[in-house]
């Protein structure tokens, strides 16, 4: 799920780097009888240009529902400077004209089909999972029901961006405080738990920590508080640990299969574990820091990593460091609920510290309990065609670890 949520953290960089500064070469001596082993191949996305008529379902997807977002990543200043032509003729192109916008699409775009290749394997489909924004019961201060906190940034969190000091790391950051003269790694989730290090900047007070705990995986939502009054949660920063999925240390400890381990089952796991629940919360070493954002209006979604509101059911979440933040894909997965075809234009304008991979993405599903349990769910193969200005060459394939340019 984009923790959406959604920074990457860099802890273990941060100690490698320590560690690389305190090491000294060393020889190694290979008898004569030993083979050298040939590094692996690093992973490679490429494109295959496609035609139209090759992208399942293209021609029922209704597309209007997009057509917000798409003039969306429009407007932000990180989309790639290859979109300004196609950007500027969207301005005449009538909202509510469905055939006028399907032949501004074909006219002005061209599909490339994403095929990955790992470990000597290639394949044309990746893993599609869903998010969401949840709705929580807090407080001002803490009282009764409301006993656990959402955090704002913490004074002492570092960031550091390693592309100021290594080229090389473009687009890489680290984050941690300081010790000294020493940059350290920040706490981690059970250290932070018992709330010492972060007394003071409590921004609001939760009825269940369960639920809290969701909101730092989705990344953003909205808590009704005691008054009447509705405030956003918004993803502000990390501790710069890495997100590891509660789901996946539950399975590998044989309390939970693959299949069960939805949003919703692991829900009902921790219901019936209390005993172990801060065991499992803190096997995710990283926390998400908010900021309170006054709801202006209430239709419209978080803002994403490209900086615009997100759309219900056409928004997703991508890995910038294969797929360019901001750009239109069509999406063919699975619905999570109704077991049909999942076939429609989407737009890349979020990020995740889940969301690894060259055929990756996490779909945003919208507010509230129906698209939670939708987000929950929502783990299938799925294939992407990147929608890419047709005047214009596909963006160069990216080593792993390359940083995309934003």
């Amino acid at each position: 799920m984009a923790v959406r949520w959604r920074a990457r953290s860099c802890a273990a960089l941060l100690s490698g780097l320590l560690l690389l500064a305190a090491c000294t070469p060393t020889l190694v001596v290979q008898s004569p009888e030993a083979a050298p082993e040939s590094p692996p191949a690093p992973p490679e996305l490429r494109f295959e240009t496609m035609g139209w008529d090759d992208l399942p379902g293209w021609m029922a997807d209704p597309l209007l529902p997009a057509w917000p977002a798409l003039l969306a990543s429009c407007g932000a200043s990180r989309l790639d400077a290859a979109f300004a032509g196609a950007c500027a003729r969207a301005k005449a192109v009538r909202a509510d004209d469905a055939p006028a916008v399907r032949a501004f699409l074909q006219r002005e775009f061209r599909p490339w089909r994403l095929v990955f290749t790992e470990n000597g394997q290639t394949s044309r489909e990746g893993l599609i999972t869903g998010y969401y924004e949840p709705v929580l019961r807090g407080a001002r201060q803490r009282a009764g029901a409301y006993q656990w906190p959402l955090y704002a940034v913490p004074p002492d969190l570092v960031t550091v961006d390693l592309g100021a000091l290594y080229p090389a790391l473009q687009g890489e950051r680290i984050r941690g405080r300081l010790e000294g003269r020493r940059v350290v790694p920040y706490p981690d989730r059970a250290q932070l738990a018992d709330g010492r290090a972060l007394a003071g900047r409590e921004l609001l007070w939760v009825d269940d920590p369960v639920d809290a705990f969701f909101l730092q995986i989705q990344g953003s939502g909205r808590v009704q508080l005691t008054d009447g009054s509705t405030v956003r949660m918004a993803f502000a920063d990390v501790n710069g640990h890495p997100y590891r999925a509660i789901g996946r240390y539950l399975v590998e400890r044989g309390e939970l299969t693959v299949d069960e381990a939805t949003a919703p089952g692991l829900r009902d796991w921790l219901r019936r574990h209390p005993g172990r629940r801060d065991e499992v919360l803190n096997s995710n070493p990283s926390v998400v820091f908010f900021r309170e954002e006054a709801l202006a209006d209430p239709a419209r979604g978080p803002r994403g990593a490209l900086g615009v509101p997100l759309t219900a059911d056409r928004s997703v979440a991508v890995d910038p460091r294969w797929l360019p933040l901001g750009a239109p894909f069509f999406l063919s997965t699975t619905h999570p609920v109704s077991g049909q075809p999942l076939r429609r234009l989407v737009l890349a304008q979020d990020t995740g510290g889940a969301i690894r991979g060259g055929i990756r993405a996490d779909l945003f599903f919208g507010l509230g309990a129906g698209a939670g349990d939708a987000a929950g769910r929502m783990r299938h193969p799925g294939q992407m065609w990147l929608l890419w200005p047709a005047d214009a060459p596909p963006p160069a394939p990216r080593p792993a670890g390359t940083p995309a340019a934003r």
